[in-house]
């Protein structure tokens, strides 16, 4: 193959999956990884991949936020095998947070209609979802909410915050990385999220592998304030092991 080729493999990779690795890279296309560094090095320089750690993403998925509407469907097999795990760490009779976003939505619907339980969202949407469940004492945050994602945001939403604690928080993320952390393309919605993890005594990251190795403009966490990643098989082993050493427990599903 080709190094024009080979390139071109390597961008079609990286836009079907959200990200390539560089390991995996060479061992599909039978080369060293220095011969991937080197096409990764070339893809970047033309503006079409942005080098991350280990690998590559797309260069559109720093600047692209998708609305809500669009992400509603994607990799719902995926989403809703995250909400069933995330199921596993709730606390009896407990409290819980619920980030705004899809695989958060994907929680609440998953929640057994019956069960005691404080939730406390920032998404009209999911607790639209919560309001018929007799169990849930619901807790629903004020705030500007923005078009785009459905969340409310702003100094309404992060005072109330900062008067909570909340036993479990599963937070969403629009990137996360080993170097990076946790990020997202606006500056309110990451201060709504930095407060949500400051809010919760355990926060557990619930995002597909979609997400992995993205990194947008503003950084809300590190890794380590995170202390569970729930994410799906399609997660490399190298990716998860570099995350697990930089403190969070992560399960694939």
């Amino acid at each position: 193959m080709y190094a024009a080729e080979r390139q071109q493999t390597i961008l079609a990779a990286a836009r079907s999956a959200g990200r390539v690795e560089v390991t995996a890279l060479a061992d599909q296309l039978n080369v060293t990884a220095e011969t991937i560094r080197r096409d990764l090095t070339v893809l970047e320089r033309r503006g079409l991949l942005k080098r991350m750690h280990g690998g590559a993403i797309p260069a559109e998925a720093l600047s692209l936020e998708p609305a809500l509407e669009e992400r509603i469907g994607h990799r719902a097999a995926e989403k809703r095998r995250l909400a069933l795990r995330a199921l596993e760490e709730i606390p009896d009779g407990g409290s819980v947070l619920l980030d705004a976003g899809t695989s958060t939505l994907a929680i609440a619907q998953a929640l057994p209609d019956e069960l005691a339980l404080t939730v406390v969202a920032n998404s009209p949407m999911i607790c639209a979802a919560l309001a018929a469940k007799p169990g849930i004492t619901l807790l629903q945050l004020g705030g500007r909410v923005r078009e785009l994602t459905g969340a409310a945001v702003g100094r309404w939403t992060t005072e109330a915050l900062s008067e909570l604690t909340i036993d479990v928080g599963f937070i969403g993320t629009n990137g996360f990385d080993v170097d990076r952390g946790l990020t997202t393309p606006d500056e309110s919605e990451a201060a709504t999220k930095r407060a949500m993890v400051d809010a919760c005594r355990s926060s557990i990251l619930v995002a597909d592998s979609s997400k992995a190795a993205q990194v947008h403009l503003h950084r809300f966490a590190g890794i380590d304030a995170v202390d569970l990643i729930i994410t799906d098989t399609d997660l490399g082993d190298q990716s998860a092991e570099e995350l697990r050493a930089a403190g969070p427990e992560v399960v694939t599903v």
